[in-house]
Order: structure tokens, then C-alpha cells, then sequence
């Protein structure tokens, strides 16, 4: 296994403005040079924000959002994950879309549904997680919410991973949640965990800081994108460091056993 080289996009998104915002990821991307990285993040519904409308967003796999997600990786010769509103057999999903350059894709339906802002309501919530191969390093995307739930996202011999992500629109009133669950679930699971969220201010009035960040498995800050800022920051995970903490730290020789009940 390699070092991996991540790119967090981390800026303010257009509320309700689908086409603003594949221009304005378009024009972000651009500063990116070909074969510099090997993924790019982009944020949880990053081509409309955080909405419960999505009957008048809702794109099916074969729509705009998908679509430009699979040119965006070709031209870029890197994986590109961010998560779009779809709709599949009459429900709504804040699906994420893991596309590869040569245009095959996986996808990971949200899990843990943000109730307090009805989104139980609106979205069919996923039953089952997905990792994924990235250059020989096992990954496991998950999206805002889902970082609250650490038994979801807890590193088993079955379900192994490398490095962990969540994209997000996680507003600023809870962002030292945000910044200290993402420190504990590298810490807990022996990974790297990379958080992207956006920042500005939403169609609901909600201000986002992004706090973006890149954790190393020790639950220290590696990355340098400031808060509140805009910023195209890529990060390099040190793969022997990453075999070197495992080593010496066995804890997973002494997990708990549990059954997800799904």
C-alpha cells in the first residue's frame, strides 16, 4: 500500500441552484491539476444544499449530477465523492456517489437521517455501509449525520478500512461535535478520518464554519484548511505510518463483539 493523496474542496454552496453549483465545482476543479490526487471530496448535497425539497431537486442515476461527476473524474484522473438528492422507485435517498475516471461507480445511501431537521421525513435512510478500494487503501464513506453513530462506523475484522470520510453541511452552532468526533472516531477505529463541509450561509439561515479536516489514526490534525474560509487543500496519508500505529497499538485484539441490527 501507498501513501494517498486526498482533496478536500471545502467553499460556500448555491441554495436551490443545481447548475450554479456544478459551475462553480466545474471552476474549483479546474485549479487541480490532472493526476495531482487520487480523491476529491465534495460536500453532502453539494449541488443543491442541505434541503428537505426534494421532490423539485431529485435527479435519477442517469440525471446532470451524475453525469458531470463521472466528466469530472476522467478529466481529473481521480476519484470524485459528494452526495446528490435521487430519486429510485418513488423515494428519495442523500445518496453518495463514489465515481471512479473510467466511469463505473458505487453508491452509499445516508444511514442516520437528521430528524431535527425532518430529513427522516423526507429521505428513505440506507441499510448498508459501503468500502471501497482507492490505490490499495480500503475506504469507508459515510455522510454528516452518520458521524454521531460510532457503532455504525466501528472498524471490524469483516468490515477492515484505511481511511474514513464523512462530506457534510454540519452548521457552525455544533461544530465542536463536528471536530471532536471526527478526532475520536480516528482515535477509536486506528484510520485515517477525512471530514469535508462547507461553509456560508444556507436558504434556511444556518451559518457553516466547514472546519474541514484530515485526521491521522493517532486523532491529530494533519490538514490546514482554515475555518470559514475557502480553500483546495490536498493531503497525503502516510501508509507506513498508518501499518506502524497498528502495529504497536493492537487494541482491536480486545474489541467488543456486537450484531448491527440493520
Amino acid at each position: 500500500m501507498k501513501d494517498l493523496r486526498i482533496t478536500i474542496i471545502q467553499t460556500k454552496l448555491h441554495w436551490h441552484e443545481p447548475e450554479s453549483n456544478l459551475n462553480l465545482f466545474g471552476a474549483l476543479l479546474g485549479q487541480i491539476k490532472k493526476g495531482s490526487t487520487d480523491l476529491i471530496l465534495l460536500p453532502e448535497m453539494f449541488t443543491t444544499g442541505f434541503t428537505m425539497d426534494a421532490a423539485m431537486f431529485a435527479e435519477g442515476m442517469n440525471g446532470r449530477s451524475v453525469s458531470w461527476m463521472k466528466n469530472a473524474a476522467k478529466q481529473k484522473n481521480a476519484i470524485v465523492c459528494g452526495s446528490v438528492i435521487i430519486k429510485e422507485k418513488n423515494k428519495f435517498f442523500n445518496r453518495l456517489i463514489w465515481m471512479r475516471p473510467d466511469g463505473t461507480y458505487e453508491t452509499y445511501d445516508k444511514r442516520h437521517l437528521f430528524r431535527m431537521a425532518g430529513e427522516h421525513k423526507t429521505y428513505t435512510p440506507g441499510v448498508k455501509k459501503l468500502i471501497v478500494d482507492c490505490k490499495g487503501w480500503k475506504v469507508c464513506p459515510l455522510v454528516c449525520y452518520d458521524l454521531r453513530f460510532p457503532v455504525w462506523a466501528r472498524k471490524t475484522e469483516k468490515e477492515n478500512y484505511d481511511l474514513l470520510i464523512y462530506v457534510a453541511n454540519w452548521p457552525v452552532k455544533r461544530n465542536h461535535a463536528w471536530k471532536v468526533l471526527l478526532m475520536a472516531r480516528a482515535i477509536e477505529n486506528q484510520s485515517f478520518v477525512a471530514g469535508l463541509n462547507r461553509i456560508g450561509k444556507d436558504g434556511n439561515g444556518y451559518l457553516y464554519t466547514g472546519d474541514s479536516a484530515v485526521i491521522d489514526p493517532m486523532g491529530a490534525k494533519i490538514s490546514n484548511t482554515a475555518s470559514s474560509k475557502p480553500a483546495i487543500e490536498t493531503v497525503v496519508l502516510d501508509a507506513k505510518l498508518l501499518t506502524a500505529w497498528r502495529k504497536q497499538m493492537q487494541t482491536p485484539l480486545d474489541a467488543d463483539d456486537f450484531v448491527i441490527k440493520k
